[in-house]
Formats: C-alpha cells, structure tokens, sequence
C-alpha cells in the first residue's frame, strides 16, 4: 500500500461521506464523483449495503475508496475484506487504533478534543478527522485547537456545507473537509458530478 492518509487527504477538497442504502447506487455513485474530480470516497458502515458498496466501487477506476464509522475490529476486519483502502472512524480509542496501525492501512481518527489529539499523538498519529466539527464549535474551536498541536492535521466533518467549506479550507492545517451535501437525496448522478466538480473547486 503506498498511499498515506496525507496523499489521501490532498487527493480532493471534499471528501464524500456516503450513506448507502442499496449497493446497486454504488457504482453508479462512484462514477459520477470520480468524474467531478473527487476521487477519495468515504463508505460509512452505517447500512447493511455498506460492505458491498465498497465491493462495487472499488470497481470504478481512479476511485480511493475507505470505510467509515468504523467502531470496533470487527468492522475493521469486514472493511478490510471488502478491499477498503483507508480506514475513518468518529472518535479514537487505542484498542481499535492499534490494529487498525499495525496493519498499515492509512487511517483518520475522529477527535473532539484536545485529551483525544493527546491519546493520537502517544500512538503516533498526526492525521485527525474532526467530529462533529460545527457541533464541537465550529472552525473557531478547531483554530483554538490546533493551536497547541502546530504538526496535525485535520479534516472536518459534520455539518459542513458548500458554503461554510471554503472558510474551513482556508485554515492552513485542514487539508480537506467532508461532506454529504454533494450527494443529496433524490439528485440524479448528473446533479452529482455538478456538485463533485463545484466541490472540488473549493480549496481556491
């Protein structure tokens, strides 16, 4: 595996988190992402679609596709199956961290906080999701986090829309954002490979 979370982070602006319902959408989904020039695809395992999903859109050429909402070594196990190539989870504790770094594969933790950043850091990480970013306070509560942790680096998700993100990605140390805004419900694929490509734009 050579890519890192750092590649995979620079790869595009936004990173889509994806909810899929019926893994029949998720080539098709791929597809029109990749084709709007994001390329990095986050397959939250929320629905039972979810492994399968990453199967089909593993499919697709130039996707990098990861699982998300990772909890426990058991998905982990499962998403690793499936063929996923990174790994996110919403929160960081050591005993799924652990495996999940032995492995290799690249992986982006969530954090709330600084205690969460510190526990990152002690393994070693440096890469962090920051969950749920407007309801941990928004752009002005990471500012005063990052502060104290100049080396990381981090990619906000939660509440993210198209026009709050331009401002998230004007902060040095956010690389890039998720967001579900560019696959709404009912939108058809050419709806989103309009919004990919407006959303690829975003880092000006």
């Amino acid at each position: 595996m050579t890519a890192t979370i750092v590649d995979i982070m620079q790869t595009s602006a936004v990173i889509p988190v994806l909810v899929i319902e019926d893994a029949a959408t998720a080539r098709p989904l791929a597809e029109a992402l990749v084709a709007g020039g994001l390329r990095v695809l986050e397959v939250t395992m929320r629905t039972p679609a979810a492994l399968d999903a990453i199967r089909e859109m593993k499919k697709v050429s130039g996707a990098i596709v990861g699982a998300g909402t990772v909890v426990n070594t058991d998905q982990f196990s499962q998403v690793m199956e499936a063929g996923a190539e990174f790994i996110v989870s919403p929160g960081l504790t050591e005993r799924l961290a652990r495996p999940i770094i032995d492995s290799g594969v690249p992986f982006l933790p969530g954090i709330a906080n600084a205690a969460d950043i510190m526990t990152g850091l002690d393994l070693g990480l440096t890469h962090f999701k920051f969950f749920p970013a407007e309801a941990n306070g928004g752009l002005k509560a990471l500012k005063a986090l990052a502060a104290p942790f100049y080396q990381c680096s981090f990619c906000p998700t939660g509440g993210i829309t198209e026009q709050s993100a331009p401002e998230w990605l004007a902060f040095k140390p956010v690389l890039c954002v998720g967001g579900s805004w560019v696959t709404p419900k009912g939108a058809s694929m050419a709806e989103v490979e309009a919004l990919a490509r407006a959303a690829n734009g975003l880092r000006g």
